[in-house]
């Protein structure tokens, strides 16, 4: 047998055995024909089916992390009117409509609709929605907070969070939560973490 036969033997066992122990192996890594990427390369298909939201392209993921910041504004309450509905029992109910102005980082105004529970201690628990008109750290547009909010002893305490969807102008596909606390009825300071989508 020539040396020349004898290197093409073992280059095309070599080969074979390679294929052989892929195949036989794992399954991780697998071998991607030269017109899916560079010739050569494999790619871990596992990791991929493991984590679906990761694609890479480049070596890089397409999943970007959202940059967020937080806005500060000191809350004043214009005017706030309460319509019991239902007294019946106790707790009571009551629709509570109140206009608000934002100022600060967010810079604004915001009428809030909120259905109230009073317990007979005069606590409350509130739930509310709201849309804000004005800026946003400079950016102008409108956006929508829900909010959740507890009043015990004439103090407010709430969480809020920017509806998905509903911002407008500059402020489009807004997304952001924080709250705010105060004294009830006359003003609070409120913070919101926000990030676009």
């Amino acid at each position: 047998m020539s040396f020349r036969i004898a290197v093409t033997i073992a280059i095309v066992s070599l080969s074979a055995w390679h294929a052989a122990s892929a195949q036989a192996g794992t399954g991780a890594n697998t071998l991607v024909p030269c017109e899916d990427i560079s010739c050569g390369q494999s790619i871990d298909r596992r990791a991929q089916m493991k984590d679906p939201e990761s694609i890479h392209t480049g070596g890089q993921s397409q999943m970007q992390t959202r940059t967020r910041a937080r806005a500060e504004a000191k809350i004043t309450v214009h005017g706030a009117e309460a319509n019991p509905y239902d007294q019946l029992e106790s707790p009571a109910l009551a629709e509570l409509r109140l206009n608000e102005t934002f100022t600060g980082d967010i810079d604004g105004e915001s009428p809030v609709r909120a259905l109230q529970v009073i317990r007979d201690d005069q606590s409350a628990s509130l739930v509310s929605v709201q849309r804000f008109r004005g800026r946003l750290a400079g950016r102008q547009g409108t956006f929508v907070l829900q909010g959740s909010e507890i009043v015990e002893n004439g103090k407010i305490k709430a969480t809020w969070f920017v509806v998905p969807g509903s911002g407008t102008g500059e402020l489009s596909g807004l997304r952001g939560e924080g709250g705010f606390e105060g004294h009830f009825g006359k003003g609070s300071y409120g913070t919101l973490d926000y990030w676009f989508e």
